[in-house]
């Protein structure tokens, strides 16, 4: 099952009780701090002095690390009876996932980790497909489900990529503690992503044929090929919808329900899997119903979670409301980093065609070799995720040292992982990839060959990760977009066709593609963030 995602289609739906924090100030996605003082009054209710206390109190000054000049944010605990729309506020849902305050790293490992499992449930259940087409029938099916999960896969990454925008938004609101803020973002993402889903159905369902034509799917496997995919895409919805409600619990620094939904869908998928092909013998066309139904159901239980539970805010019917601005602040961080997204996963394909031109072995090594990086930068993908939640709230709070900190410790800890990936895959590397493949020793040595320089980028791309969140979370996505696409058409495609051409008999050239293309990103992002982010240039954080 791909990463699992839907939209919501409801006007007025109640998203936990009615409380909610009151803020002062104003928060944009791609202006996180100017803010905009305003004044409530109201009236007491007897004789008693109303216990109003204000938080976070900062007076007007220079902030010492990045030379801003700040104003204060006033938050009450007061309610608003006067006005039936403003909810009473909420300590519960304000101390939840806020990331603003206490010890970063143990914040950042409660936020990363359970991200981490998620993607890692994620990256297994989508080989499931393919473990029970290939234990059930025979090499057609097997053809069809791989063909086809390379698409779905495309959209997944592409919808992940643009609900960013999601998350990032309502991490500035929650930093800033504005979650009427917040609520509007939320409406604004049910409004853009409703419209997202029904245009990516109608889009895909049509182009299914094409789009398989294009992949060169075998003739054999076309037919069962055609069915996973239309009725994946079908399915479309319910991929948008759960990647936006993920991209919401993140936004408030909640990533561990996120992976409760895709745990309980993963194995409903395992048993519906095993009903429709081993049961039904329904082929390709079972695996892409299990898929669907066990998206749909975890969009249900995220639903329900939000319906029940203590979340602290309430959608109101006012927040669906159409308003460019909210919309515009999604689509200016999030579409940069779903087009990356999408060249990536095409570069990665290019690749793919170049290690097949070249005998079976080397295509069957180069694969083996993509799948095991894959799981190796989960960790990296999670830390990019969690950077840009932390620096996004901390951005909100005009904290902008402390954004600054979560991106130095998240550079460490990816390094530090890194390197050790790296060190194992050198000694390891042909036992790691004879575990895939133990009775060709050719594929296993050409296995090692490309591991051994691919395994590099383990450290090198965790870098560009954690700058590629740390910009997102200030609205500069456009930077991420830059650097990753000019890194994949300068120097990784490039870089793999002209090893190929020289070394035809080694994959290690290939390999060192990947790193030299990361360093080339380092680069780049180490200078975006001189001239825009540090204490001589601090004009982005100022924007």
């Amino acid at each position: 099952m791909a990463h699992a995602s839907n939209t919501r289609h409801h006007t007025a739906t109640a998203i936990g009780p009615d409380h909610m924090t009151h803020t002062v100030g104003q928060v944009s996605a791609t202006h996180p701090v100017e803010p905009v003082s305003t004044t409530r009054t109201t009236k007491p209710i007897d004789t008693k002095p109303t216990n109003t206390k204000p938080t976070n109190t900062k007076p007007t000054g220079t902030d010492a690390n990045t030379g801003i000049h700040t104003e204060p944010t006033h938050t009450t605990d007061q309610a608003h009876p006067q006005n039936p729309e403003q909810p009473a506020p909420s300590r519960t849902h304000s101390n939840t996932g806020n990331l603003t305050h206490g010890p970063l790293i143990p914040a950042m490992l409660r936020f990363s980790i359970p991200y981490l499992i998620t993607c890692f449930l994620q990256s297994c259940y989508e080989l499931v497909d393919l473990l029970i087409v290939g234990r059930f029938n025979g090499a057609d099916s097997v053809s069809a489900v791989s063909t086809g999960s390379q698409m779905t896969h495309l959209v997944t990454v592409t919808i992940v990529g643009l609900t960013t925008g999601v998350t990032v938004t309502i991490s500035h609101a929650i930093g800033a503690k504005r979650m009427d803020k917040a609520q509007r973002q939320i409406g604004q993402s049910i409004r853009l992503f409703a419209l997202v889903a029904i245009i990516a159905t109608i889009t895909l369902t049509a182009c299914a044929d094409p789009l398989l034509r294009l992949l060169s799917t075998p003739p054999e496997a076309f037919s069962q090929a055609h069915d996973y995919v239309t009725i994946c895409f079908l399915g479309t919805p319910f991929i948008v919808a759960y990647n936006v409600i993920s991209a919401i619990f993140r936004g408030f620094g909640d990533s561990r329900h996120p992976m409760y939904f895709v745990a309980l869908a993963g194995l409903l998928n395992v048993g519906l899997d095993l009903a429709f092909i081993g049961g039904a013998h329904m082929q390709a066309a079972g695996a892409a119903l299990a898929t669907v139904i066990s998206q749909a159901f975890s969009v249900a239980a995220a639903l329900v979670y939000l319906k029940i539970a203590n979340s602290g805010i309430r959608l109101r019917t006012t927040d669906l409301a159409y308003d460019w601005a909210g919309t515009r602040q999604i689509l200016t961080i999030g579409t940069p980093i779903a087009l990356q997204e999408l060249c990536i996963q095409v570069s990665f394909i290019v690749i793919t065609a170049i290690a097949n031109g070249r005998g079976l072995e080397i295509s069957a090594s180069v694969g083996i070799v993509e799948k095991i990086i894959s799981f190796l930068f989960l960790v990296p993908s999670a830390m990019l995720s969690t950077v840009s939640v932390v620096a996004g709230q901390n951005a909100g709070a005009r904290q902008h040292s402390r954004s600054k900190t979560a991106l130095r410790y998240g550079i460490t800890m990816c390094v530090a992982y890194g390197a050790i990936m790296c060190i194992a895959s050198q000694i390891w590397g042909a036992d790691i990839v004879r575990i895939f493949s133990p009775d060709d020793e050719t594929v296993v040595r050409y296995g090692a060959q490309y591991l051994s320089s691919y395994s590099f980028d383990c450290i090198l791309a965790g870098v560009h990760f954690c700058f590629s969140g740390f910009f997102s979370a200030y609205g500069k996505s456009m930077y991420t977009f830059a650097h990753n696409i000019i890194s994949v058409l300068a120097v990784r495609i490039p870089g793999a066709y002209v090893a190929s051409l020289l070394w035809p008999d080694n994959l290690f050239p290939m390999g060192c593609a990947a790193p030299l293309g990361s360093l080339l990103s380092i680069l780049i992002c180490a200078a975006l963030y001189y001239w825009r982010f540090s204490k001589r240039h601090p004009a982005a954080l100022a924007a």
